[in-house]
């Protein structure tokens, strides 16, 4: 799917207030600000976006001016990463599931650093891209995490020793190991298990005279802004966190004989809650259930087909415009436009607060909801046609989730 072309960065308010329209609001001050926080948290870090989180030019080319490379997942994604300007040895492939098509495109696109975690993969990069850089992904458990990861990717350590040998053994640089701990880790335990695994590895791999030159952390860094099924706010241990990977990071150091670089491939930390949603109310209604009750529905014109694939996991603070917390609220079970059950929060049986009074036509702003948004898209289920994204400065205090209230 094609990436939603932005438009210049304008002032946020005519976008967040005057528009009419359904589309998505990215503020980059914030994405920059994100950025350089991480940085600052994990100083010499090589922070490389996961593009497919935000997979939209304007952001790309945003961070790249700031100094981030890009985790790509097939060649289309390499040359949208490219066109920000980047170098390509800040680009990776780091997709382990490629076809020999993929990985000689890759190769003539110039990309040298490939994630693996089989023999098999080893083989089809020793022959479409020869001499290239791998690193072999270890699997984790992805306990923790609201997304775990934890079955399509990913080998025993065991395994890993066997895929970097056999690597070298093909003319290949076995050049480092990842590990992905699961998508919005929510603990820090996670990140401590993971060290431990990838200590493990490295002990291993140099009894076999195997000396890596970075490990790749992955994703995982939670974005701030999200509430649960239930809406109840989502609260990371993100100083816990960032405290365990800079530990853990000495610690691996500790055990190599040769400089160890780290590598970051963060997504949702980075754009999610930099991301607004600007909707409307389709209709709010109420009726009985089929247990006998009676329950409000809140039908809004963005769902799980056109922005909202998340919300199976995750629910988002939503802000009424010219509605007052003081007037009259219900409890309604939030749902997108199409003609499909999966498209409610929390598979339609969490309610959340909203006022009585809510009309067709309603605008709704829909928080922290910059990550994914744009790439899991239709192409336009039921007609519903994808949202347009939109590219803004100045509109960080809207897109702060620490901030408890909206108008």
């Amino acid at each position: 799917m094609s990436a939603p072309h932005p438009t210049a960065p304008r002032p946020a308010a005519r976008h967040l207030t005057a528009s009419t329209d359904d589309r998505i609001v990215y503020d980059l001050t914030g994405v920059e600000r994100q950025y350089d926080s991480l940085r600052a948290e994990l100083p010499g870090a090589d922070i490389r976006f996961a593009l497919k989180a935000c997979p939209v030019d304007e952001v790309l080319r945003c961070l790249a001016a700031r100094g981030a490379g890009f985790d790509a997942a097939s060649p289309a994604e390499i040359a949208q990463a490219l066109r920000t300007g980047v170098p390509v040895d800040r680009v990776h492939y780091g997709n382990t599931v490629k076809s020999d098509h993929d990985i000689a495109a890759a190769h003539r696109l110039g990309v040298r650093t490939f994630a693996t975690d089989s023999a098999e993969d080893v083989t089809a990069i020793a022959r479409y891209a020869p001499g290239a850089r791998v690193f072999c992904r270890l699997a984790t458990s992805g306990e923790g995490a609201l997304w775990g990861l934890n079955r399509k990717f990913g080998c025993a350590p065991g395994d890993a020793v066997r895929v970097l040998a056999t690597a070298r053994a093909a003319a290949l640089t076995p050049a480092g190991l990842s590990v992905h701990v699961g998508s919005q880790q929510m603990t820090g335990e996670a990140w401590q298990q993971a060290f431990d695994t990838l200590a493990g590895t490295l002990t291993e791999l140099a009894a076999h005279g195997i000396v890596p030159d970075h490990v790749n952390l992955g994703g995982g860094l939670p974005a701030l802004g999200y509430r649960d099924r239930r809406g109840n706010a989502l609260e990371p241990p993100l100083d816990k966190i960032l405290t365990v990977l800079r530990e853990g990071v000495e610690r691996l150091r500790g055990l190599t004989p040769a400089p160890l670089d780290v590598v970051l491939e963060p997504g949702r930390h980075l754009v999610a809650d930099h991301g607004v949603v600007h909707a409307h109310v389709s209709r709010l209604t109420r009726r009985r259930q089929p247990d006998g009750t009676c329950a409000h529905w809140l039908y809004l014109s963005c769902g799980k087909y056109n922005g909202l694939y998340e919300m199976d996991q995750v629910t988002h603070r939503f802000v009424f415009p010219g509605r007052s917390e003081t007037e009259d609220h219900v409890p309604a079970i939030v749902a997108g436009p199409t003609c499909d059950s999966d498209d409610a929060y929390g598979g339609g049986r969490h309610p959340v607060r909203v006022p009585r009074a809510l009309a067709s036509g309603d605008p709704v702003r829909i928080l922290s909801a910059g990550a994914y948004a744009t790439s899991y898209m239709t192409q336009g289920f039921n007609g519903i046609h994808p949202l347009p994204a939109v590219c803004t400065r100045g509109t960080a205090g809207l897109t702060d989730p620490r901030r408890t209230a909206l108008t």
